[in-house]
């Protein structure tokens, strides 16, 4: 199916607030972000190919997703779910019946909120601010980490991920890449509460793009063996389909670090990403008055 084609049937953002509803509910009221898009591909039967769909060239996030994230803004304004500083959305009322769920209305009420909160700004760009505050998946700081991350070239991109897998407190990490070597650019072992150890070889994909079954069958053909689980690392994204390979019952598990998973990662381990605490100083008022 081609782009245009695909375009046509891509949801629109309101078309996706119901959805969300029924996702959080199948998956007992709250959810992360993952979680909850998952759900909503398979209860809006969105097709892979639709989900592939870039939402621009800036950006690694899929066009579904990022209407998703309006989606959500939508109905967090409108007082149906919330969320939390670990990222976690949450149903305001458990006993929601999604069927009574009107997105017109929905947006209609937002949008007049928004009207009353500001004179000089123009909707739009209130609106994407609250997008950037409420989704993490959106920021600033992943955009460009993942400019540099596709920027570097392949050698480099495995030893970062050597160096990321030491950090993480893997052991014996080598970078073994080899042409004909079915994909495999590396090895390590991970020990569990010092008393369980576990082979694993990874394979890094330095790409923008989506990685897909076939790939997640090839690594998985190439460890046969020679590992007890595999990692597969890039800096794109998995197509549904090569999701569900990576966990497919009866065969050996693949991990799989996406981009807004290693991103995460990097950050956490302070690995060329430093985070800035900004101190607000705040008036109490009514303090003074009680002299």
């Amino acid at each position: 199916m081609s782009r245009k084609r695909s375009n046509l049937e891509l949801p629109l953002y309101h078309e996706l607030m119901i959805p969300v509803i029924k996702a959080l509910i199948e998956l007992g009221g709250s959810g992360t972000i993952e979680e909850i898009n998952g759900k909503v591909y398979s209860i809006a039967n969105i097709k892979e190919d639709v989900l592939e769909i870039i939402h621009n060239d800036k950006s690694n996030d899929s066009e579904v997703d990022y209407r998703l994230a309006w989606a959500r803004t939508y109905l967090k304004a409108f007082g149906l779910i919330n969320n939390s500083k670990r990222g976690i959305w949450a149903l305001v009322n458990a006993n929601i019946n999604p069927n009574e769920v009107k997105p017109d209305e929905i947006v209609e009420f937002v949008r007049d909120k928004l009207k009353s909160k500001t004179l000089k700004k123009s909707n739009k760009k209130v609106e994407e601010k609250i997008v950037e505050e409420d989704n993490e998946d959106f920021d600033d700081w992943r955009d460009n980490l993942l400019s540099i991350l596709q920027n570097i070239s392949p050698g480099a991109f495995e030893r970062l991920v050597q160096r990321v897998l030491r950090e993480s407190g893997f052991t014996q990490v080598e970078v073994t890449g080899k042409s004909g070597d079915g994909g495999i650019d590396g090895k390590g072992i991970i020990r569990i509460s010092g008393l369980i150890s576990f082979h694993v070889i990874f394979q890094c994909k330095r790409y923008k793009g989506f990685i897909s079954p076939s790939q997640i069958r090839d690594f998985r053909g190439a460890m046969q063996g020679r590992a007890d689980k595999g990692i597969f690392i890039t800096t794109g994204s998995f197509t549904r389909e090569a999701i569900k390979e990576a966990t497919r019952d009866g065969a050996p598990p693949i991990d799989l670090i996406d981009a807004d998973v290693l991103c995460n990662i990097l950050k956490d381990l302070k690995l060329g990403v430093d985070t800035e605490m900004i101190e607000k100083v705040l008036i109490k008022e009514e303090w003074f008055k009680a002299f």
